[in-house]
């Protein structure tokens, strides 16, 4: 057999070689590992992403917040009445327009979330490891750029 032959390779399956479909597979495999983890503390996994967003920022309108979290809009309206209720998030107007509503996570909500961040962090290790600490720097450089390119104005 001749060498060339042995560096012919049979293409990809298209959804093994699209990136969306790589992203979104990759996602739900590694999400759903952890939201185990969510659900089982007795938030959804809607509220974890809430809780996690707001975690390091000093508010977000409720729109960010759909964006970010990648929700509907209505849902997440409706979990911040319940999370409100419970004392884990505040709402409050936006400083020069009234119109928009902001959000912030209250010391309690803070309380709630800073362990689930931890185990989080330690589970993305776990998932990182196998590819060294540069290229999984990399991965997460190359997503960030991704998603500014493609998030539009906002």
């Amino acid at each position: 057999m001749s060498d060339h032959l042995l560096d012919v390779h049979e293409p990809l399956p298209f959804v093994d070689d699209y990136l969306p479909a790589l992203l979104a597979q990759a996602s739900e495999l590694i999400s759903g590992e952890f939201h185990e983890v969510v659900q089982a503390s007795g938030l959804s996994v809607t509220e974890w992403r809430i809780l996690a967003t707001l975690a390091s920022k000093p508010g977000l309108s409720i729109g960010g917040l759909a964006d970010i979290t990648v929700s509907k809009q209505p849902t997440v309206t409706r979990l911040l009445d319940r999370m409100e209720s419970k004392d884990y998030v505040q709402r409050y107007a936006h400083y020069s327009d009234r119109r928009i509503t902001m959000v912030r996570i209250t010391p309690l909500g803070r309380t709630i979330v800073a362990d689930l961040m931890a185990q989080a962090k330690d589970h993305e290790r776990r998932v990182l490891q196998p590819f060294g600490l540069k290229r999984a720097e990399n991965l997460k450089v190359t997503l960030r750029r991704i998603i500014e390119l493609h998030r539009g104005p906002g």
